[in-house]
């Protein structure tokens, strides 16, 4: 996995945010585990509780294209180290404890974590066997 190139396509995503009202731009950039990049960008709603962010974004896209096996995710905010809020922890869970979350300012300057440090105990579909 090219985790620079994963980054950059979140940084270029980040640009097309519609962020009018936080002004707080997001991307995200999904690797599915064939190697195919989905990317997403938060969209802001006057009334806020429509608002979806960038990761659910990336993740949407991907589902809608047939592509729910992922390996890793990209996140790149308008502030250091923007990480996933809850409610994308938990989507990301959805298809998998396995997947790496990358939080980055640039191609250099990341972290990574595992979801199981970023949401553990997690409640996830084997749970509803």
């Amino acid at each position: 996995m090219d985790i620079k190139e994963l980054i950059k396509k979140a940084i270029e995503v980040r640009e097309k945010a519609y962020a009018p009202y936080s002004n707080f731009r997001v991307g995200a950039a999904v690797l599915t585990k064939n190697d195919k990049i989905y990317t997403g960008c938060n969209i802001e709603s006057a009334s806020y509780t429509p608002t979806i962010c960038a990761e659910r974004t990336a993740i949407s896209k991907a589902i809608s294209e047939g592509d729910k096996d992922f390996k890793a995710i990209a996140i790149v905010g308008s502030s250091d180290y923007t990480f996933p809020c809850g409610v994308c922890r938990q989507v990301i869970r959805e298809f998998g404890k396995d997947i790496i979350v990358i939080v980055a300012n640039s191609e250099d300057d990341y972290k990574t974590f595992s979801l199981e440090e970023l949401l553990p105990h997690s409640f996830g579909p084997e749970d509803l066997d």
